[in-house]
């Protein structure tokens, strides 16, 4: 079992940054793909990044690609989400996942532990 805090989000304007931060605690972290996922107001949840257990091949959503950064320390159990030059568009709830998967998925069904999520709000 896998427990996933996020912390970080908040309301900002457009063009700012924010880091999200995902906790874990449980099994061994570094055995873990982790994604971000966001799920924006009557949208289904989508990917937004996602990360190999050692850190060394990073996925990203074309929407976020050349804002965000997706990073991890496995010492820490920790994961981030860099987000910059933020945009109304990226409004949403933003969740950590883990997935036993050994390699990068990007579909929700692949991953199985979620946190609870932390509001991201950006203002036009």
């Amino acid at each position: 079992q896998v427990q996933l805090v996020e912390s970080g989000g908040g309301l900002v304007q457009a063009g700012d940054s924010l880091r999200l931060s995902c906790a874990a605690s449980g099994r061994t972290f570094s055995n873990y793909v982790m994604g971000w996922f966001r799920q924006a107001p009557g949208k289904e949840r989508e990917i937004v990044a996602a990360i190999s257990w050692s850190g060394g091949r990073t996925y990203y959503a074309d929407s976020v690609k050349g804002r965000f950064i997706i990073s991890r320390d496995n010492a820490k159990n920790m994961v981030y989400l860099r987000m910059n030059s933020l945009e109304p568009e990226d409004t949403a709830d933003y969740y950590c996942a883990a997935s036993w998967k050994t390699s990068i998925v990007i579909s929700r069904a692949d991953y199985n532990y979620w946190g609870q999520g932390t509001q991201v709000r950006v203002s036009s």
